[in-house]
């Protein structure tokens, strides 16, 4: 009965379900195991915590039961129609004669079951069991985007760790020099000016230092958030460095973009909705076909004359001289051309955003290799030698500092790029539908 090939869909549905049954076994272990959510977490447990725990996708869970009604309400049978009378009962008191002829009163029994045509149930059940599909494709999508977002999420928390640590080493070195610049001025060794300056200098890097602490606890709070933690921690943190785990991989687009169409759980989506208006359109064809009535009634009768028991059997049907379903045969027909118009467009929006995405990772692992190789080292160098030289008291205040400033802008842009990297494999995945890079 079903509308599409059953062996095929089978194939392809069956990875998807093997992986969907192992998010919630993996989310109901969790749920389990973290009684109290811990503080600190690594990026492969927060995944883990927000699968058991995010508020939304306990939502879209439900709708996996919400389907399995759908499916009991469709597997039911008409319910047969009993019926009970009584005619020409002397209520009145007229009382029944040979005279007047009355009567005689009769008591029946009676019972109608309808019969469906046109395999009408199975084709219910069918359209329900592709009900039951969409909201595990449903399900799978939404995990999809989730991991995505805590996966981001993490990599934020660990990029403004990153940029706060950076700000708090450059306001140690801003402290280390105001305190070698108070003692040359009660040395008398440089003018006071010059110890203003450093102290204007230090007070900007403890500003930069406050804008890194407030970017972090934003940081923390939004990834909580998605963990589904209705009261955020001051304790929570992330475990990890910003460095990438994995040196990055060689991947191709054009396999890229094949993979994307087969394993993203919104295009297995739109593959099940189109089977679904398929089956659909043929339970509206069969909706189109009038249902027998059949009927058995027993009737007793007591008159003046004795009394008598007999039997009737029934059979009625509609004549479909007006309403054979038209609307809802047309309706459905009009949808099947619609999710095929979708998924024309689906597919370009999928090989537009891996195009994007793929691209976006080859750039950022260029821009991570190039701060590696041709700026950090020099910039390190160059900060730590002006240091040297200006506690030596063979620099200016402004030469080290603008040698400390080009260091930082430096491994800002580095700690960016690699937060960029992180993301942008983050992205990849999602838009392909599978890990093919590690984040």
């Amino acid at each position: 009965m079903r509308s599409i090939d059953d062996s095929r869909r089978g194939m392809c549905a069956r990875p998807f379900r093997a992986a969907l049954r192992l998010a919630l076994a993996f989310a109901a272990a969790a749920a389990v195991a973290w009684s109290e959510p811990p503080a600190a977490l690594t990026l492969e447990q927060a995944v883990e915590e927000a699968m058991a725990n995010n508020l939304g996708l306990l939502a879209e869970r439900v709708n996996l039961t919400i389907a399995e009604a759908s499916l009991v309400t469709a597997r039911l049978r008409p319910n047969p129609v009993f019926s009970f009378s009584g005619d020409h009962l002397d209520l009145l008191g007229t009382g029944f004669s040979s005279a007047n002829n009355g009567g005689p009163p009769e008591i029946a029994w009676r019972v109608d079951v309808p019969l469906e045509r046109g395999h009408k149930r199975a084709l219910r059940v069918e359209t329900a069991g592709f009900a039951r599909e969409l909201a595990e494709a449903r399900l799978g999508d939404a995990i999809r985007r989730l991991r995505s977002d805590v996966e981001a999420g993490c990599i934020d928390v660990l990029a403004a760790k990153a940029n706060l640590s950076l700000q708090r080493d450059n306001l140690r070195t801003l402290e280390e020099v105001v305190k070698l610049n108070e003692a040359r001025v009660e040395a008398g060794s440089i003018a006071p000016l010059e110890l203003t300056r450093s102290r204007v200098a230090m007070l900007q890097f403890r500003s930069g230092v406050r804008r890194a602490e407030l970017d972090l606890l934003t940081a923390r709070s939004k990834l909580q958030n998605l963990l589904g933690r209705k009261v955020p921690a001051d304790d929570f943190d992330v475990i990890g460095e910003i460095r990438p785990a994995a040196p990055p991989p060689e991947l191709d687009f054009n396999q890229l973009r094949e993979l994307a169409v087969a394993a993203r759980p919104d295009a297995q989506l739109l593959e099940r909705t189109q089977a679904r208006s398929r089956s659909e359109l043929k339970l509206q064809l069969a909706q189109g076909k009038v249902d027998y009535l059949y009927g058995v009634e027993y009737r007793r009768q007591q008159g003046i004359a004795g009394r008598s028991n007999s039997l009737g059997f029934f059979f009625s049907v509609p004549l479909p001289l007006y309403n054979r379903n038209q609307g809802e045969i047309a309706r459905v027909r009009a949808e099947a051309e619609q999710l095929a118009r979708q998924g024309e467009a689906l597919k370009a929006q999928i090989s537009a955003e891996v195009k994007t995405s793929f691209q976006e990772f080859q750039g950022a692992k260029e821009l991570v290799a190039g701060i590696e190789h041709d700026l950090l080292k020099s910039a390190e160098d160059a900060r730590n030698t002006s240091a040297y030289v200006y506690r030596a008291g063979g620099a200016t205040l402004v030469e080290f500092l603008d040698a400390q400033r080009a260091f930082n802008d430096t491994m800002q842009s580095y700690f960016e790029a690699q937060a960029a990297y992180r993301r942008a494999v983050v992205r990849l995945n999602a838009a392909v539908g599978r890990e093919v890079a590690r984040a």
